[in-house]
């Protein structure tokens, strides 16, 4: 067999790649991540992390780190909705949660995370030309010391919206992109303007401007405060064609301009801690796979809506990794890759829907967009609708299809974060995940069900645990943390081993024949 520079070569370092790479050392496969760029980007992008990956992260053992990482305050859960707000404030437990990480602090722990994981990462290394046949992909490489090639088993294109690895695996990027330039800044205001007890700005000149969004024939302004912070946050939407380049930041001088153009006020920026400036597109990959060629994050995606790409980018990653290494390791079950489309895609699909549905509700300005926006605020004041809403933004309301005639309701779903008693104390569920393996929880002390996962007892980590309400009388579970298959509570031996030993297979490959468990 051809001995290849690495098992899998991923083009890109932003967070998608990064985390791609990290997740692919942890499953014992040997990446190589290709950066053009020499140095990590200074240019402000996102301002942090929400929906899904928070819990993901908490898998890795790695949320307390990000959480550290945080300069400031920990928002409130309040998050925009195409001009609106999901206010979850008055929740105890709400379903969607952020963390405020500006993504060049993202970058650099995710890169910390890979450097430690022995990751080969070199930046300065443009991608000029890749080429695959049935057994490898080659790509040309122009390097600070020159051209020259490396090959692997797999290349994954996570190389951001302009995708050159998307256009030379011939992948069609079908969607609209809307004729519109948004503007966004975390600013510090001068003495002369006054943020009011209600979040109300009041500006010289001016008076008043309300808190939250304030819609003209110009545009759509947004302003919002947080108590005890010195720093405003200030946001605008004009309609405009102009194509920035995404490599130059925006100016002070540049939001200020914007203001004035939307709300017809002169408003007086001090400073800023964060610039950024981003246009909408809704696109979504025909397919994320061609041959050995991938696609995750903006390569695979775009939604009209901030504060889920990092969520979508980085969550395609965990999926892609532990199945690209089963196939790398020999191990993958018939078809287990094409999941990667088959998963990911609908939850792109997913994720667009409620982005698309942002974009509708955002960018009316006759009399019935104003009473859509009203409606759907009026809604937003009952619990179940607003947490359907918020779950469905922080993308844990995804149910992966799962094989097999009834599956468990838990089945594709995010596992549960439970509170487990084991003979070492009490534990949760997140702390078994942390080494990226498959988990086969067993709730129930049903010794027939540890004894038919043998199998795959090199594959697999197996736990005994009592836990309140249990939901199952056992879990197998993913490395991505999705449940793979779930016994029913007192389901009948015969009934649960067939279908655990169904699910095992499918997921996970043929088993091997090996002796008892030494925990058995």
């Amino acid at each position: 067999m051809m001995k290849h520079d690495a098992d899998v070569i991923i083009v890109g370092a932003g967070p998608t790649g990064l985390m791609l790479a990290a997740e692919l050392r942890l499953a014992g496969v040997r990446p190589l991540v290709l950066e053009r760029q020499p140095r990590p980007r200074g240019t402000p992008k996102a301002g942090g992390l929400g929906g899904q990956i928070l819990e993901l992260l908490h898998h890795r053992g790695l949320l307390r780190r990000f959480q550290a990482a945080c300069t400031g305050p920990m928002p409130a859960p309040r998050f925009p909705f195409g001009g609106v707000h999901l206010d979850f404030t008055r929740m105890q437990d709400p379903p969607m949660h952020a963390l405020p990480l500006p993504q060049q602090l993202l970058e650099r722990l995710l890169g910390e995370r890979a450097g430690e994981l022995g990751v080969d990462l070199r930046r300065g290394h443009e991608v000029t030309g890749v080429n695959q046949d049935g057994d490898a992909v080659t790509v040309d490489v122009r390097g600070p010391e020159g051209p020259y090639q490396v090959s692997a088993r797999y290349l994954v294109g996570c190389d951001g919206a302009r995708s050159r690895v998307r256009d030379w695996a011939g992948i069609p990027f079908p969607g609209t992109t809307y004729p519109e330039v948004n503007r966004l800044g975390q600013v510090t205001l001068p003495g002369t303007v006054t943020v009011l007890g209600n979040g109300d700005l009041d500006v010289p000149g001016f008076g008043a401007v309300r808190a939250g969004f304030t819609r003209t024939d110009r545009g759509l302004f947004g302003v919002g405060s947080s108590p005890g912070t010195p720093s405003v946050s200030l946001y605008t939407v004009e309609d405009e064609t102009t194509e920035y380049d995404d490599d130059v930041p925006m100016t002070l001088t540049e939001l200020q301009d914007s203001v004035h153009r939307v709300l017809g006020a002169h408003l007086p920026l001090a400073g800023s801690t964060r610039l950024s400036r981003f246009t909408f597109k809704a696109r979504q990959a025909e397919r994320y796979r061609e041959g050995r060629i991938l696609l995750a994050g903006d390569a695979a995606h775009l939604f009209p809506a901030t504060g889920v790409a990092l969520n979508a980018g980085m969550l395609d990653a965990v999926n892609l990794a532990w199945k690209l290494a089963a196939d790398v390791h020999g191990t993958a079950p018939a078809g287990l890759l094409d999941t990667y489309h088959t998963e990911r895609h609908l939850a792109g699909a997913r994720t667009l829907l409620h982005t698309r549905a942002q974009v509708a509700l955002r960018r009316g300005h006759d009399a019935a967009a104003e009473a859509l926006r009203e409606v759907f605020t009026e809604l937003l004041a009952d619990e179940q609708p607003l947490r359907r809403m918020g779950a469905l933004v922080a993308g844990t309301d995804i149910r992966y299809p799962m094989p097999g005639a009834g599956p468990h309701p838990l089945a594709g779903a995010f596992a549960p974060d439970l509170t487990l008693h084991t003979g070492q104390g009490i534990t949760g569920l997140a702390e078994l995940m942390h080494s990226a393996r498959p988990v086969l929880l067993d709730l129930a002390d049903r010794p027939e069900l540890r004894r038919t996962s043998r199998g795959w007892q090199h594959r697999l980590d197996v736990h005994t645990a009592k836990t309140e309400d249990r939901p199952a009388d056992a879990l197998l579970i993913r490395p991505d943390g999705h449940v793979a298959w779930a016994a029913g509570l007192d389901e009948t031996a015969d009934s649960a081993t067939a279908s655990l030993r169904e699910a095992l297979s499918a997921w996970f490959g043929t088993p091997s024949n090996t002796g008892k468990r030494h925990d058995e």
